[in-house]
């Protein structure tokens, strides 16, 4: 069994070598460990070792590990400031229903994919009077079984979610596809960036408009070469 402190350094080492062969910083890299595979006590760890931006991909998972990650660093002493660190991620689709369990809990949400989920979001948002951050998930790999904004329609939406008071549109998302061929990997988080510099181009977003979420442990190095700032890294730690 690989050790959970071994993994995480082979992956920052990928990184750095990814980023020198990119002629990137890899400081301008946030890397969201995935949690969804990984037991409480695993989670803890990469916690200790000082990696508190967290993903999850279903609301009920992240409720439930968000609350037993606070309980159990709070049972140890001087760990109450290493839990104000922790930043959770929504990564997964998000169902409007579940809004507002969600936006108390996380700093970023990175699946908004429709207006109306947009107009959910900032609807809550407003009551609450809080300023969420969203990426917009862009279906690059023009898979139907995914979730996401058709590549045509991106820019009109992001247009559009422009005009809600109380939402902030920090960037893009993207997945690609599970394929051996990094080919078409890398041609999906480059019509990724694309759209992400044709948006900024059109200045119809704010100055926050900077992250580009892409790249998971089967392909976050080529992710890196073609601009990614975000990383959801999960199996690449917890499985070794």
């Amino acid at each position: 069994m690989v050790e959970i402190s071994d993994s995480i350094k082979r992956v920052q080492e990928n990184i750095n070598s990814a980023c020198a062969r990119a002629g990137r910083d890899p400081e301008d890299i946030k890397l969201v460990v995935v949690t969804k595979s990984a037991t409480i006590e695993a989670v803890e760890e990469v916690v200790q070792l000082g990696f508190t931006e967290l993903g999850e991909n279903r609301v009920q998972q992240l409720k439930k590990v968000s609350a037993q990650i606070s309980d159990v660093l709070k049972e140890k002493e001087g760990n109450s400031a290493l839990e104000q660190k922790i930043k959770w991620h929504m990564i997964g689709h998000l169902q409007r229903n579940k809004v507002r369990q969600v936006l108390p809990l996380v700093s970023l949400i990175h699946s908004v994919d429709t207006l109306r989920l947009a107009e959910e979001i900032n609807a809550a948002a407003v009551k609450m009077n809080i300023f969420p951050k969203v990426l917009l998930q862009v279906n690059t790999s023009n898979e139907s079984q995914k979730y996401g904004v058709p590549v045509g329609a991106v820019v009109h939406l992001a247009e559009q979610i422009g005009t809600l008071s109380n939402l902030r549109l920090v960037g893009l998302m993207t997945m690609a596809p599970l394929t051996r061929d990094k080919d078409v990997v890398r041609a999906c988080f480059v019509r990724a960036a694309e759209i992400f510099v044709e948006i900024r181009g059109e200045k119809i977003v704010g100055p926050y408009f900077k992250e580009l979420s892409m790249g998971m442990s089967s392909d976050y190095e080529i992710a890196i070469e073609e601009g990614a700032t975000i990383l959801r890294i999960g199996s690449a730690i917890f499985s070794g």
